[in-house]
């Protein structure tokens, strides 16, 4: 749920900076009309950019599917690393049956799985001379030297999840929940497990530990190629949720596994398997049957290792183990009392030259990166040991991008100086020589080669439309793709960033978007853009939403701050909204809205309203029905009361429900139906498998009993996102529509 904040709605929605705000007003006719029809249009305000990136093994080459904005004539290119020099890997008639788009998936749930979990199209084999292309479910081996293709399986049920052995000579994949391994060479697969049951996954992953914990895959090659761990998960005890279709005369049911807040999860348990066997050697970590297995993988041959963290999520056991023996060893322990561990940036990474690894950890109030090392040959035979904190300062580290082992370099995205900024960084291994790689203002996310020697960098900012070059690390950037400039032909412009402070002195960053005209009376309704959750800030130097603008245009005045519990800052500021969800949020969104309305004199202090998605939603009944400050609202896809969402997300930050079930009560909103103020708008789809429609039919039962008048959108088999040109200019005309009626 947290994850998706719907905020810059278009592929690349710009901003422009302060002399340019009057732009719409000077000339409208100079610019296209800015409509939510030309947003949610085909590849949208910016086109359609490069999909599914990936580095050749050799790092030579960069490869991305291109299509055009309907999604046709796609074609699968690669960039030169080092001359830049662009060419087509693939032809469009080629890759049309080899990678269909995405868009073509009727099966909402599919589609959402498949785009929301970054599914590979394809994937490069070791010998960067052939690839494996997915396409829905059915595996195809391609050839580069003579662009044929031929297809690598046929059952009727799709495999997925396909990798090569590191020595190229096999090709493994899961299909129903079980692992498979076939020689390239076209000779019989062979099945590795033999489970049954649809509740028993085998290197498989559930919707869970794909949504909460960011988990990819789960199972791995060994180095020398003869072996695979991998996970097993028990669902047998996991609750289902029914998501029902109503469209057809015989409605249709899929029950959903989904352990909700309190009920047991998966049972997991990790497992070794020869690749030409099919005996499985299972590997004993911990008592503990709540733990979760989030990440493993091998140290080297025979040695295995594998993060174990409790059920709190404050406490991580990084194991090493011995494939063979199955015997296991804590070689360190992360505990994060009164917080939680991060997974949603950091993550270990071994490197392949040294008997090193690099760990992340909040343990000095800032997340930062610390090296550790061990003994390679008996690697089990003694504690990791701390060798140095590389990063240290004010800023947060917020993911590993790459390492250049051959110059003890490490590369990595990180916040320095502005936590509304995303900025490419390196430090040497000894913790010398710390130096940002990027300095526009703005936002840059880095794909590194496995070499380290080149990085794929995608970059926007209140100044730039988004653009992708491929750079050499100390050298130039050559141009990949640049989206359509949507400032010159729409007339976008930039909001004013903001500080106020929040009770306590805590600094909390806002952006405010008012209108291009004066308002005829003076004063300005204001809507507030709420996302607050601890997996998503709104206030970012990037693209403003062109939603936005089209409200701006109306005469609204759009507001947004990130309290204290989003991201992106230190410990303690994420860690203040421990055990309750809603409290601190609406304070500080109280107490920055008073310091905006001092300072902007021209925004009435009485027209004001609030609209969010997601976690986003769910603040918005929490501020309509816990104070009286705004006279209307929407909630798109909200949790209505916490105990309905999963148990990863939720006990990470609310702790466990018989531990604190006062916590969850105060945090039920459905609790508060009777003190509602204001006119609200709730949105969902009935086809939502993360947020469930339960809760927003749980939100309207109790309105109802209350005597409470309010209004309702149902879109039918739609997921979370919502997605689709037709639903998304359906919904956000209504939400206008919304505040037009009720602010003016």
């Amino acid at each position: 749920m947290k994850r998706i904040i719907f905020l810059a709605v278009g592929v690349a929605a710009l901003t422009f900076a302060s002399c340019h705000e009057a732009v719409w007003a000077q000339s409208p006719s100079q610019v296209k009309p800015l409509t939510i029809e030309a947003i949610y249009a085909p590849g949208g305000l910016g086109g359609r950019g490069p999909e599914t990136l990936e580095w050749s093994p050799d790092g030579t080459k960069l490869s991305f599917l291109q299509r055009n904005d309907e999604g046709e004539h796609g074609e699968l290119w690669y960039v030169d690393a080092t001359t830049g020099e662009k060419k087509v890997l693939v032809s469009a008639s080629k890759l049309a049956s080899l990678a269909p788009d995405y868009d073509k998936v009727k099966d909402e749930r599919e589609k959402e799985r498949l785009t929301r979990y970054h599914v590979a199209a394809y994937l490069w084999a070791p010998d960067s001379k052939h690839l494996i292309f997915d396409s829905q479910g059915q595996l195809w081996l391609y050839d580069l030297a003579t662009s044929t293709a031929v297809q690598f399986t046929s059952a009727p049920d799709p495999s997925g999840d396909p990798k090569f052995s590191p020595d190229g000579s096999h090709v493994s994949y899961v299909r129903k929940h079980n692992l498979y391994v076939r020689p390239v060479n076209g000779k019989a697969e062979k099945q590795l497990t033999k489970d049954t049951k649809d509740d028993l996954f085998n290197g498989d992953i559930d919707w869970v530990y794909a949504e909460e914990l960011a988990v990819r895959s789960n199972y791995f090659w060994s180095l020398d190629s003869k072996e695979i761990v991998f996970l097993h998960m028990d669902e047998s005890k996991v609750p289902t949720y029914p998501i029902a279709n109503l469209i057809p005369t015989h409605p249709t049911v899929d029950n959903e596994k989904y352990p909700k807040v309190g009920d047991p999860n998966p049972i997991v348990k990790l497992g070794v398997v020869d690749a030409d066997k099919d005996k499985v050697r299972w590997i004993s970590l911990t008592d503990d049957p709540e733990a979760y297995i989030p990440r493993f993988g091998w140290v080297r041959e025979g040695i295995v290792w594998a993060e174990v963290l409790n059920r709190n999520q404050d406490k991580l056991d990084l194991y090493f183990v011995d494939a063979k023996s199955g015997k296991s060893r804590i070689v360190l322990t992360e505990s994060t009392p009164g917080a939680w561990i991060d997974f949603e940036h950091l993550e270990v990474r071994f490197l392949k030259s040294s008997s090193t690894f690099l760990w992340p950890s909040w343990r000095d109030g800032h997340m930062h990166l610390y090296l550790y090392s061990f003994d390679k040959q008996n690697p089990m035979g003694a504690d990791a040991k701390l060798e140095r904190q590389l990063t240290k300062g004010d800023f947060e580290v917020l993911s590993i991008e790459g390492a250049d082992e051959a110059t003890n370099t490490v590369f990595f995205q990180a916040n320095p100086g502005d936590p509304r900024q995303r900025q490419i960084c390196s430090v040497k291994l000894d913790g010398t020589g710390m130096q940002q790689l990027t300095h526009e203002e703005g936002m840059y996310s880095a794909n590194f080669s496995d070499d380290g020697k080149h990085y794929e960098q995608t970059f926007m900012g209140p100044l730039t439309a988004q653009r992708m070059s491929l750079c050499t690390v100390g050298a130039g950037c050559n141009p990949v793709w640049q989206a359509r400039d949507e400032i010159a032909e729409y007339g976008l412009r930039a909001p004013k960033f903001l500080e106020f402070k929040a009770e306590d002195g805590t600094t909390l960053y806002g952006r405010l978007l008012l209108p291009p005209d004066p308002s005829p009376n003076g004063k300005i309704p204001l809507i507030v853009n709420i996302y607050g959750g601890p997996a998503g800030q709104t206030v970012l130097k990037e693209p403003t939403s062109p939603f936005d603008e089209i409200l701006a245009r109306k005469g609204f005045a759009i507001f947004s701050v990130d309290n204290r519990g989003t991201p992106g800052r230190d410990r303690k500021f994420q860690t203040a909204i421990r055990h309750e969800f809603g409290v601190i949020e609406l304070k500080d969104q109280l107490t920055a809205l008073d310091q905006l309305l001092a300072q902007y004199r021209q925004l009435d202090k009485d027209r004001v309203a609030m609209w969010g998605w997601s976690n986003g939603g769910s603040m918005t009944l929490y501020a309509m029905t816990h104070s009286d400050r705004f006279r209307a609202g929407v909630a798109v896809a909200p949790v209505t009361d916490q105990i309905n969402y999963d148990t990863i997300y939720t006990e990470r930050y609310m702790g466990q429900l018989k531990d604190d079930a006062a916590g969850y009560r105060e945090s039920d909103v459905t609790s508060a139906a009777a003190n509602l103020h204001g006119a609200l708008l709730i949105a969902h789809g009935t086809g939502d498998d993360n947020v469930h429609f339960q809760n927003s039919v749980q939100m309207v039962n109790a309105l109802i009993n209350a005597g409470k008048q309010f209004r309702l959108m149902i879109y039918p088999n739609k997921t979370h996102s919502i997605a689709g040109s037709e639903s998304r200019e359906h919904l956000f005309h209504m939400i206008e529509e919304h505040f037009e009626r009720e602010l003016k």
